[in-house]
């Protein structure tokens, strides 16, 4: 799918743009172009060490922010594919830097759009959160005005050979500021602080986020979001899981957060088609025949009414399978404290 191709990630240098750059360079080995776009010098210098030109002949790392629309669009001449992981998501830091969030997620995600529409990209995936649907707080805002940037812009395709699709997943397991490398530093104290006791989230691991971007990227007919079939954990449970012998305190929940993540609204649900291992939200005007896809894919309208929800999910971790994640995901050394 990716061979003889060029790939250009934004945000190229955070947790899921390094996961992805690892498994496009071991699965994809005849890549033609690998560019790693982020805003951050030191940390590509730090990444250039671990996937060196020298051993990845393919891989370029490029300087920029995709607020500039014009450096971005330099940055796309000759790319394949796009991939948009590029964001500002720390909800608290949303709430008192509104303007901030907003040049970079919806801006950005505009001049994504742009440049792809002008450099003859083939394939644009963009990331979403699950915090996009129904949002409360001003991320989530910026992430759904994002999804609709990209489900829009294959209205605006004329005869080009372009598609634009989204992937939206909840809490990544490890990734940074995530909730567990949180509980894994703070427990040194002796005590793990909880927002809200009946709080709860989605899991998924990095690997399963590429997986799903890749996915994305060989199926998508343009104007989908896929949403993954991912289990939920109890806050409580994953307190219980990482250091049995703290203390949990309550400290109230934060500005813009939510006690339930969700990821399919129940409005979303006369849209919605199950296609085995994820979900896809379908675009309510497409350019694609509806009839034929549902064929091809086996797709299966869900229950209108039908809401996705980390509360009501049907898939639980518990405390032992939750110690047996971050020991294979985040540290082999992990030991419950």
């Amino acid at each position: 799918m990716l061979n003889d191709k060029s790939i250009l990630i934004t945000g190229g240098t955070g947790s899921f743009g390094k996961k992805f750059v690892s498994t496009v360079l071991d699965m994809y080995p005849k890549i033609k172009r690998l560019v790693v776009f982020s805003r951050d010098e030191l940390k590509q210098f730090e990444m250039a060490q671990q996937f060196p030109m020298s051993k990845y002949p393919g891989i370029r790392y490029f300087i920029g922010d995709i607020r500039d629309g014009e450096r971005f669009k330099r940055a796309c001449e000759g790319i394949d594919v796009i991939v948009h992981a590029a964001a500002l998501k720390q909800v608290p830091a949303a709430e008192y830097n509104p303007m901030e969030f907003i040049k970079t997620n919806i801006i950005g995600a505009e001049n994504v759009i742009n440049a792809a529409l002008d450099q003859g990209v083939q394939k644009v995936v963009a990331l979403s959160t699950d915090k996009a649907a129904a949002p409360i707080n001003l991320y989530g805002a910026t992430k759904l005005c994002s999804d609709k940037l990209f489900v829009s812009a294959n209205n605006i395709l004329g005869d080009r050979k372009l598609s634009f699709s989204v992937v939206r997943y909840g809490n990544v397991m490890g990734s940074r500021g995530s909730v567990i490398p949180f509980f894994l530093n703070q427990r040194k104290s002796g005590k793990l602080t909880i927002t809200d006791a009946e709080m709860t989230r989605f899991n998924i691991s990095l690997e399963e986020g590429v997986n799903l971007v890749l996915h994305a990227l060989e199926h998508a007919w343009g104007g989908e979001i896929f949403v993954p079939k991912i289990p939920s954990f109890k806050v409580t449970e994953l307190a219980k899981a990482v250091a049995p012998n703290c203390k949990q305190e309550i400290i109230g929940i934060r500005p813009g957060e939510k006690i339930h993540e969700e990821m399919i609204t129940e409005s979303d649900s006369y849209t919605t088609v199950d296609i085995g291992t994820y979900y896809a939200i379908l675009p309510q005007v497409t350019r694609w025949d509806k009839e034929k896809y549902f064929k091809e894919k086996k797709a299966v309208p869900v229950k209108q009414g039908f809401k996705y929800n980390s509360g009501t999910n049907s898939e639980w971790l518990q405390v032992d399978d939750l110690r047996r994640l971050i020991k294979q995901f985040i540290d082999p050394s992990f030991e419950p404290a």
